[in-house]
């Protein structure tokens, strides 16, 4: 049996037009190589683009990185992302968020109270978010969180929602990428 292949083909500076070229281009000069999820954004320059943009925006995010990485796996167990997932759960190990962390928000949840109000919304953001009430916010702020890092969960979704729909559209896989 062979492996799965993704639905659509990952570009190269090359093989890409136009500003999808540039962007390329430019990319691969200043890292040397880049994932399979971005080569395969550079059929629309447009998508490629504001990911890059949101995504740099988002590493100048308020929210501790440790709780941004939890919110991503509890919403990419729910977007059904198996590489955003596999990748954010790399990323959290990496900064020491143990095993039971992990499991607790793959289902939505934090031993901490803190970290689950934040996965609480967070989802909420994700799921509904007409039905984000004042007591929800009140909550945070409780926990002790600015509006900066509250208004931060949106931007965390937003690029999950982005990632997540473009992979499983794309037919990104963890057996798909190299």
């Amino acid at each position: 049996m062979s492996a799965p292949t993704a639905r659509l083909a990952a570009l190269t500076p090359e093989s890409a037009v136009g500003a999808s070229r540039d962007l390329l281009g430019d990319l691969v000069e200043r890292h040397g190589q880049v994932g399979a999820m971005v080569r395969t954004m550079a059929h629309s320059p447009a998508v490629l683009g504001g990911y890059l943009q949101l995504s740099r925006a988002m590493k100048r995010a308020k929210l501790d990185r440790r709780i941004s990485e939890l919110v991503s796996i509890a919403l990419q167990v729910h977007q059904g992302c198996e590489l955003c997932l596999e990748a954010h759960e790399s990323a959290a190990r990496s900064l020491g968020v143990t095993e039971e962390e992990i499991e607790a928000a793959r289902r939505s949840t934090s031993a901490d109270p803190r970290v689950a109000a934040m996965i609480a919304v967070a989802m909420r953001v994700y799921r509904e978010p007409t039905g984000i009430t004042d007591a929800q916010v009140q909550e945070l702020r409780d926990h002790g969180y600015s509006d900066r890092e509250i208004a931060d969960v949106v931007g965390v979704v937003a690029l999950n929602v982005l990632t997540g729909a473009f992979n499983l559209l794309a037919g990104l896989t963890p057996e798909t990428t190299p």
